[in-house]
């Protein structure tokens, strides 16, 4: 499969994954990306801080750190922590399962080209990811 998804240590609850993966196939393919192969790791904060900490330098906990190993075809790998996206959907009153959603999409669209350094990109980014997450809320 080109798209996998792995819990590392935690259990993510990803619903829906079949649907979800062909999801994500198709917004690569709109965004003109070939894909040969892309895990989405689900991890604890810890983890993901370490990771964080020892790749790029940043001493804080984050939601997602997408690393791009090949460019064409695309092969990726996305950590992306359990505990961050259950805070954050606590905090935002969102429900779990749209938001885990709304990272992996933030994570592919990493992928993609898309950054989020200024608050331009930030907001084109933005728009984008939820452009993204709606069709995927209609479509189920």
């Amino acid at each position: 499969m080109k798209i996998q998804f792995h819990d590392y240590q935690v259990s993510s609850g990803l619903t829906e994954k079949r649907k979800f993966r062909t999801f994500l196939s198709q917004l690569f393919e709109k965004e003109c990306v070939a894909i040969k192969h892309i895990d989405y790791i689900f991890c604890s904060d810890n983890y993901l801080l370490g990771l964080n900490d020892k790749f790029l330098h940043h001493d804080y906990y984050t939601d997602t750190i997408t690393f791009e190993l090949s460019p064409n075809p695309l092969i990726a790998e996305s950590y992306i922590s359990v505990e961050r996206i259950r805070e954050n959907s606590q905090k935002l009153m969102e429900d779990y399962q749209e938001e885990l959603k709304r990272v992996i999409i933030h994570s592919s669209l990493h992928m993609c080209g898309y950054d989020d350094v200024s608050k331009a990109k930030k907001d084109a980014m933005f728009r984008k990811q939820e452009t993204y997450l709606n069709k995927w809320k209609s479509s189920t």
